[in-house]
């Protein structure tokens, strides 16, 4: 099935929107029952135009524009990263943007729908580019900065505008968020076990999930201790006050289907904040809600020197957060005071974070 909406609609929708001014775009779709493209659709020549989602064009054009701000989101984390984006380099399945703050990896094939913004907010102009997948889900935003070159983006729109600003556009009906995932037998968790130990290479993790057929979480939890074990939910805010408060550098991923966003470095600024857990550094925007954490693992995989340890954060349908790192160049040994903090992490006993079916 596929969501339409006719030129009434894009005026009733404009009319909420000027209702509930203050209100988030994210949270006011939600109101109104839509998705966030399908409400930025509405002001298709009021403020908004269409554009190509082309990454040819877009990337290497973003380059030239200087520093902006970078967002990818998930339903409970937003990553913000603050500068220049830099070196790009393009693929069929799969691209990566690398550089000093900006550092992504993205996913051609999801990005279905683009929309240049301009919004008055007081005395200021606030432009972005939003990107969003088949459904009308946002995958990607860039927001210009005051250091901004206005020129050079002004250009780049330019050059990504589509011809038909007033089609009639067509989003998907969003799948099912509920999991769907199996719990894996004693049988597959030796047999994991077995590949796991084989690894030499964190990326290689992924293809063997696949090869086995696994989920992510119902691997973790047959795994073993030696591979994976069940930290308490309070651990996330706990690893980030510590990796604050000892100046350690850690990397900070967050994703969805289209785009993965990370940060490498020392974290400085961890505020708490009802729901959400924040870092707020000069050129990097953390916010994670602590309600949506269901699971917490610390990970081990072999790498080209002994393993690497990560903290991945699931919600309750199974679905992966955020996951983090800590820093390491490829060919040294990781850093023993990442190893030594997450040992420190509250962890749950033993017997109950075992998962293996019958």
């Amino acid at each position: 099935m596929t969501e339409q909406f006719s030129k009434t609609d894009r005026a009733q929708i404009r009319r909420m929107r000027e209702q509930h001014s203050n209100m988030r775009d994210r949270d006011l779709a939600n109101m109104l029952e839509i998705s966030e493209a399908k409400l930025l659709a509405a002001f298709c020549g009021h403020g908004v135009r269409r554009i190509a989602a082309n990454f040819d064009v877009l990337f290497n054009g973003l380059k030239e524009v200087g520093e902006v701000m970078a967002l990818t989101r998930n339903e409970s984390a937003v990553h913000e990263k603050i500068g220049p984006f830099e070196k790009f380099v393009n693929g069929k399945r799969a691209a990566l943007m690398l550089g000093e703050q900006i550092d992504m990896r993205m996913f051609p094939a999801v990005w279905a729908h683009g929309y240049a913004v301009e919004r008055q907010d007081g005395e200021n102009l606030r432009r972005s580019l939003q990107f969003f997948d088949a459904t009308g889900e946002a995958v990607f935003k860039v927001h210009a900065r005051p250091k901004t070159d206005l020129e050079g983006w002004n250009n780049l729109i330019d050059k990504l505008l589509l011809s038909d600003q007033d089609a009639e556009i067509e989003f998907e009906e969003k799948a099912h968020s509920e999991t769907d995932r199996k719990p894996a037998s004693a049988e597959a968790g030796e047999t994991l076990r077995k590949r796991w130990q084989g690894l030499t290479d964190p990326h290689q993790f992924h293809g063997m999930l696949k090869d086995l057929g696994l989920h992510r979480l119902s691997a973790l939890e047959v795994a073993g201790h030696q591979w994976a074990w069940k930290l308490d939910e309070s651990a996330v805010a706990a690893m980030l006050h510590l990796a604050a408060n000892e100046a350690l550098p850690i990397m900070c991923f967050v994703g969805n289907k289209g785009c993965i966003q990370i940060h490498s470095g020392a974290i400085e600024t961890v505020m708490d904040k009802g729901l959400w857990i924040n870092v707020l550094d000069p050129t990097f925007h953390l916010h994670l809600r602590t309600d949506h954490i269901a699971s917490v693992w610390a990970v081990r995989k072999p790498a080209d020197i002994e393993h690497v340890t990560s903290i991945e954060v699931y919600d309750e349908n199974d679905n992966l957060i955020i996951q983090f790192f800590g820093v390491r160049k490829e060919g040294s040994v990781e850093r023993s005071e990442w190893r030594d903090l997450i040992e420190r992490l509250p962890q749950v006993p033993t017997n109950a974070a075992i998962g293996v079916a019958s």
